[in-house]
Parts: C-alpha cells; structure tokens; sequence
C-alpha cells in the first residue's frame, strides 16, 4: 500500500472543505506523510493524523517517502497518459509538490508528536464522538481487491463511533480498476440500517479518471452499541520499492 504525501490544498479539494469544517476537531485516517495536519496547525485548525506506520516508521518516515517518491518519478512519466493532470499540471509538479509535503511532515511529527498517532482501523485509540469531523483517503475502497467487505464495514462503523458530525472518504474506486468498490451500496444500506445516512458528492479533484466522488456519513444521529471484537487488519506492509532498487548515484 502507498504512503502518500498529499497537501492542505489536495484535502480541501478532494473532501469540500470549508472554513466550518475547519473550525472544529479534525481527524485524518489514515495521515501517512501528508502535510494536512502540519499546515491545518499553521492556520489554527485541531488537527490530529493516525497511521499504523507511525510507529513502524516514525523517525524516517517523510525521509522514506521523499525518496520513494523520486524513486517512482520515471514510472510516473511513462505512465502520464492514464492519469488526469488538470490538478497538478505535470508529473514532475505532483513529484515536486509531494516531496515539499514529505518534508513538511517530517517537520511536524518531530515538532508536534502528540498530533501524529500510532493506530489502524479497525480499532481507533479514541472515545466516542472524538471529532467534529473525520477525512480517510485512499484506503478503504481503494484498496478493495484486497481488503475485504467485513474489514470495510468494521472500519466505516468505526469512523463514525469517533466523529460527532461527519466522516468523508475519498476516492470510492478500486485503484488497480478504476471501477467504483462493488460493495459500497451494501455496504451503505447497512449503514444506513446502524443510523448513519450516506450521499455520494461530486469532487473539486481528480487523479485517477473517473476517481472524482467522496462519500459523507452523516454521524450526528449514531449511537454505536458496545464495541465488540472486529475483523484484524491484514498483513500488507508498505513495499518500499526504492530500497530494492540497485543503487545508484545519489540525489
């Protein structure tokens, strides 16, 4: 699974921030390398990011995926033509712009570590009703040839037990097929039997064509029962492909 390294600017667009949403408790699962929380700090914003490889990886994190970024570079080139460029204009702008991001990150989580948290869906180290908000971006569905609909279900309800307001999830297709996740109106439905209504919204961002829906839980009216055992999260460590690479001259 990739760690990514996206901005302030890519969340606002990708999830229809407003200045509202900023004005509460914000918690973005998972945070990877991202700069959201760093940059949303800067502005005044109470904002927190939880990601299993904080505690793999904490220390050489943004290093990691600063360099796995580069490493990527030249597929990324060849590859342009599958892509939607209207966002960052070029391949090496969205290289520049996610190695920036790394850094900024690994600024923040030396700087604020109580901001960067060390956990994993399904099970979140916080109480009910945590955050006004809650932002997940490009793991559940998009990850869904290889996480399975109980982990999806488990996860989504888990979401909504730590936001008092919203959850909003982005992208809802499968990454490898560009396909929109086959379970995801049952997977609604069931949501929606448990208390949280859902809406499918039209997104200001698109990098995968066709990846340019977010689907929002509306949380306020959910009271979740008492937690109960859920399905663990697979085994799928991040391949840092750079460091299988041959070495080669230096940056």
């Amino acid at each position: 699974m990739l760690v990514s390294a996206r901005s302030f600017a890519e969340y606002r667009a990708m999830f229809g921030l407003t200045a509202r949403d900023l004005g509460g408790s914000v918690l973005d699962c998972p945070g990877g390398a991202g700069s959201f929380v760093a940059e949303a700090g800067g502005r005044g914003v109470d904002a927190v990011a939880v990601d299993r490889e904080y505690a793999r990886h904490r220390a050489e994190l943004g290093a990691l995926v600063e360099r796995e970024t580069r490493h990527k570079h030249p597929a990324l080139l060849r590859e342009a033509a599958a892509f939607v460029w209207s966002w960052y204009g070029h391949p090496d702008r969205l290289t520049e712009q996610w190695i920036g991001n790394a850094r900024v990150f690994r600024a923040d989580i030396a700087a604020r570590p109580e901001r960067y948290v060390a956990a994993s869906l399904p099970d979140l180290p916080f109480a009910d009703d945590s955050f006004d908000l809650v932002l997940s971006s490009h793991l559940l569905f998009s990850y869904g040839n290889r996480l399975d609909e109980a982990f999806h279900l488990a996860s989504l309800l888990e979401l909504a037990r730590v936001a008092r307001r919203e959850v909003r999830l982005f992208p809802v297709v499968v990454y490898d097929t560009g396909r929109r996740y086959g379970p995801l109106e049952r997977l609604r439905s069931q949501l929606a039997d448990a208390g949280i209504p859902s809406r499918l919204e039209r997104t200001a961002y698109e990098f995968q064509p066709g990846a340019d829906e977010r689907l929002v839980l509306s949380c306020g009216g959910y009271r979740p029962p008492v937690r109960a055992a859920r399905p663990s999260a697979p085994v799928d460590p991040v391949r840092w492909r750079h460091r299988e690479a041959a070495p080669g001259p230096g940056p």
